[in-house]
């Protein structure tokens, strides 16, 4: 059946999305949160209605029916819809901000550090080539974590 099947790679992506930011952003693996549903066209309505049990039970989620969430929340993008969490009492929200911007720094001043040492012809011309390659791949994931950390900081809305 080939909407089952878009129905269960749609569902893997939201449980995946949802569980990396809540590990983001330090919020207890087995909290249930409620969410609220914008922008949802809708088939996509539909699939969250078909998969409402699914999605508590793998993503702790329940939705809150006609719910206005105000304050900060999480939001997590599911097609064209965004799925918004409010974090009010869940988490410490000062110190998660702060948490997270202090991590980015840090992410964001390596990434500069060995982007300036790449930049230098000194140290391609003259240091071994498995040096350069390890400096271009720690280069890289430094890159990759200061982006998922202001993705996460922009998350808390």
């Amino acid at each position: 059946d080939p909407q089952a099947a878009a129905d269960i790679d749609w569902l893997i992506g939201l449980v995946t999305e949802v569980r990396s930011a809540r590990n983001e952003l330090n919020i207890p693996p087995g909290a249930k949160l409620g969410f609220e549903l914008q922008r949802a066209e809708p088939a996509t309505e539909a699939r969250f209605v078909r998969n409402a049990a699914t999605i508590t039970w793998l993503a702790r989620l329940v939705r809150q029916e006609g719910a206005t969430i105000d304050g900060a929340r999480m939001q997590v993008v599911s097609g064209e819809a965004t799925v918004s969490i409010p974090l009010g009492g869940v988490i410490d929200l000062a110190a998660e901000r702060a948490r997270l911007g202090k991590n980015a720094a840090a992410a964001e001043k390596e990434r500069d550090a060995l982007a300036a040492r790449l930049a230098s012809p000194g140290f391609v011309e003259r240091a071994k080539p498995e040096a350069v390659d390890k400096a271009r791949a720690d280069h890289a994931t430094r890159a990759a974590e200061a982006e998922r950390l202001r993705a996460a900081l922009a998350r808390l809305g």
